[in-house]
């Protein structure tokens, strides 16, 4: 079934801003993921199983290589496809797998547990960033016999993560299950689910939707990757709402407030705030005043520097994807208790782009800062920037964006310069869009369990 022939005739049915998920408490959003499968082919892997199995299936190094060599992959450029034609279309089930994270084996649950005996989100990450690199390599998988994948794989964009509001049990097996739901030429769409076994049945903690990256054999430039069919109406409607996704994702590139000027409304709104902060008969505007209950927002910026060392690499000896992901995260959890001055949860994460490689030995420069609050709410901004120490030159790898929330109201945060309150609305956008996809009324009160 032609994909973009049914996408002609549904687009006009799927609005631009429905194309994010929702799954808080209820996970009642119409665009979630509606098909549903299980594993038939073989054991559920753990993640440290699936991560050999994918080192062999991409001929990847095992070891660090102490010449700094990599290894060599160029033979494979013969396997690539010419054109995306010339590859065998795959069902969305060809993707489908499920993997264990072994939360009940006391060795492997030290690395995920953080100091409330909770468990560390961060971590969590790390694994549904690998995990939806093997679903990409389960969709490609070439022939039989063709034992070494020619394709590198390499992650995109974090397009959207929501957490539910159900407690991880700690000592209790954890469940990610993700298959494809979208395919471009070079680039594909795959959607996790992380589950826990809770009172005889599996109950979702958090449904993400990443886009990865076809690379050649050495990382270079773009490769095809295999097509996606749909067998079903269901089927149909989900590679559907892929495409919305995309559309989505550019139209919001288009209004970013790097590109365009804001909105009447919004311009009101930091005019109204900068006034709020001069002085009762101001005749300049000079002089600031923090209003109350209101912190400046260049007072919660935190930052952190980590070098990149071998540990952390991928299979292509670039650092792991997951792992920045994890530092940063990390450093919003820091950067939203020390607001809140208390227990706080992860909403959501919002659009991930990965700009920029990390080599090892590279420095990486990690800045947070709480962007917009309201309520019990906060919109947390981290900025990852690589150094290389043997030239000194900087780039921008990431902007992360965490919507974090705690149990009672948190201090305002107040834009000075013009740079801060286009970060503020942003951040407001950004928690907007939350309020709408889960369907939150109120946000002074929030009942959190821990």
């Amino acid at each position: 079934m032609s994909v973009s022939r049914l996408w002609r005739g549904f687009s006009s049915r799927l609005p631009i801003n429905q194309t994010l998920l929702s799954y808080r408490r209820t996970w009642r959003q119409p665009q979630r993921c509606i098909i549903s499968y299980s594993k038939t082919d073989g054991e559920i892997l753990t993640v440290k199983q699936m991560r050999k199995k994918m080192v062999e299936f991409t001929g990847a190094q095992k070891q660090w290589s102490l010449d700094g060599k990599n290894a060599d992959r160029s033979a494979l450029s013969s396997l690539l496809a010419q054109d995306q034609t010339g590859l065998e279309p795959r069902k969305i089930s060809d993707s489908y797998d499920e993997i264990c994270i072994p939360l009940s084996d006391p060795v492997q649950r030290d690395k995920y547990m953080n100091m409330y005996n909770s468990i560390r989100i961060g971590r969590i990450l790390e694994d549904i960033d690998m995990f939806g690199v093997w679903l990409c390599y389960r969709h490609s998988k070439p022939a039989k016999a063709i034992e070494v994948s020619p394709l590198v794989i390499v992650t995109g964009l974090v397009d959207r993560i929501d957490m539910s509001t159900i407690d991880i049990i700690p000592d209790k097996d954890l469940r990610l299950t993700g298959h494809v739901t979208w395919v471009g030429k070079t680039s594909i769409e795959v959607t996790i689910n992380l589950e826990q076994m809770i009172d005889s049945s599996y109950s979702k903690i958090l449904e993400a939707k990443i886009v990865n990256v076809a690379r050649d054999p050495l990382n270079k430039r773009p490769a095809f990757i295999n097509p996606l069919v749909a067998e079903s109406e269901e089927e149909s409607e989900e590679l559907i709402a892929g495409n919305a996704r995309k559309v989505a994702r550019q139209e919001r590139s288009k209004a970013s407030l790097l590109k365009t000027a804001p909105v009447t409304e919004e311009r009101e709104i930091i005019h109204k705030m900068f006034v709020e902060s001069l002085p009762v008969g101001a005749s300049s505007f000079s002089h600031r005043i923090k209003p109350d209950n209101a912190t400046w927002m260049d007072e919660t910026k935190l930052k952190n520097v980590i070098i990149c060392f071998p540990q952390e690499r991928n299979l292509f000896n670039k650092i792991f994807g997951g792992f920045l992901m994890r530092q940063a995260l990390e450093l919003a959890f820091a950067s939203a208790t020390l607001h809140s001055h208390g227990r706080i949860r992860i909403a959501a994460i919002d659009n991930i782009l990965f700009q920029k490689p990390v080599e090892v030995g590279s420095f990486l420069f990690f800045l947070s800062e709480i962007a917009y609050t309201e309520g019990c709410y906060m919109e947390i901004r981290v900025h990852s920037e690589v150094v290389d120490p043997r030239t000194g030159e900087h780039d921008t790898t990431n902007v992360f964006h965490f919507t974090i929330v705690t149990e009672n109201p948190v201090p305002l945060v107040w834009p000075k310069t013009y740079g801060e309150s286009m970060l503020y609305l942003d951040g407001r956008r950004r928690f907007l869009e939350y309020k709408r996809i889960n369907q939150v009324t109120d946000t002074s009160t929030v009942s959190l369990t821990f």
